[in-house]
């Protein structure tokens, strides 16, 4: 606000000495610009030029003056800069069952672990801060904005979440519905949020609203999609066609990551920056710089440009130049 004043302030002051100089320059302007009287059409806008070079000096050095000057460090982003990875981690007992990987080997938890793994080592995670919501019939956060992977892997790996909870039935929506509370107050289109479970029990209603920060949603399948295995006396596979559904509703993209990790053209689409338009990259900061640049430069060069350019009357004649030229010699 106080450059603001300072500069509405500098531009009544200039546009009443312009006034004042206008006078002046009005009563010898023939002598300055010829028997019409008038400067050059481009020259008649100075005294705007001038008034206009000078507010913008004074507003732009006073807001650089009050901002915090800004520290350029490579790698480092400010923290409003940082994006999001939200992981949304099915850890029910069902995710402990064998029958993942390329040879059904592995456990469901151990692949998920391997798939985002995959994911940490081919995307520049120094750019993203890390949460982790763990959800079985209720859903707890575990991590929330960690920059820490190693922390991330050791929850992925055999870490028992599951007695964390009271036994019961699967509830992603209750995951979900977490993730987007905790996801809400980001910066619009920071967030990728990404579900990893075998989809054994889905509800059939409660599926939240993803909030304007999220950007991309992925739902990565675990877990044998064609034979189930035993537990708690039912057969358990992943149920591809609720994950793919789920997808569907969240405008996101289903993975089958039981036998393949995500693909480069997934990965190219979640972590690929949203081009801003030029304006909308400009801080106050980048204004001020813009405003002392051009206020300068206007300012600078403005007496330069009206002593050539500033009319097209040019006293004298070439006639009576060259009879001066002549007279000069004959004396010589």
């Amino acid at each position: 606000m106080v450059a603001e004043l300072a500069a509405a302030g500098i531009l009544i002051l200039a546009a009443g000495a312009e006034l004042l100089h206008a006078r002046r320059v009005r009563r010898i302007a023939a002598l300055a610009f010829g028997p019409d009287c008038r400067p050059s059409y481009w020259a008649r806008s100075a005294p705007l030029l001038r008034v206009a070079s000078l507010a913008a000096l004074t507003w732009g050095m006073l807001t650089l003056i009050d901002l915090t000057p800004k520290v350029h460090k490579g790698e480092v982003l400010a923290d409003g800069d940082y994006k999001h990875v939200m992981m949304v981690l099915d850890v029910s007992p069902s995710m402990r069952l064998e029958d993942a990987g390329p040879e059904l080997e592995q456990s469901r938890m151990h692949r998920a672990r391997d798939v985002m793994e995959s994911f940490f080592k081919r995307v520049p995670m120094e750019q993203y801060r890390v949460s982790v919501v763990a959800v079985y019939n209720e859903a707890k956060p575990v991590v929330v904005d960690t920059k820490d992977i190693d922390v991330v892997r050791n929850i992925l790996g055999d870490l028992p979440m599951h007695y964390a909870f009271v036994a019961g039935e699967t509830d992603l929506f209750a995951g979900l519905k977490e993730a987007v509370k905790l996801a809400k107050p980001w910066k619009p289109h920071s967030t990728t949020l990404i579900l990893i479970s075998d989809g054994d029990t889905v509800p059939a209603t409660g599926m939240p609203k993803m909030p304007a920060s999220v950007r991309d949603v992925l739902i990565v399948g675990i877990g044998d999609p064609t034979k189930g295995s035993f537990i708690a006396g039912r057969q358990s596979r992943q149920d591809t066609a609720t994950l793919r559904q789920i997808a569907v509703r969240l405008g996101g993209t289903y993975h089958n990551g039981n036998e393949n990790h995500l693909s480069t053209a997934t990965l190219k689409s979640l972590t690929e920056e949203t081009e801003a338009s030029v304006l909308e990259k400009l801080s106050r900061r980048e204004y001020a710089l813009i405003a002392c640049a051009a206020g300068g430069l206007i300012y600078a060069f403005l007496p330069m440009l009206l002593h050539f350019r500033g009319t097209s009357w040019k006293p004298g004649t070439k006639v009576a130049e060259q009879r001066v030229g002549a007279r000069q010699r004959s004396i010589v």
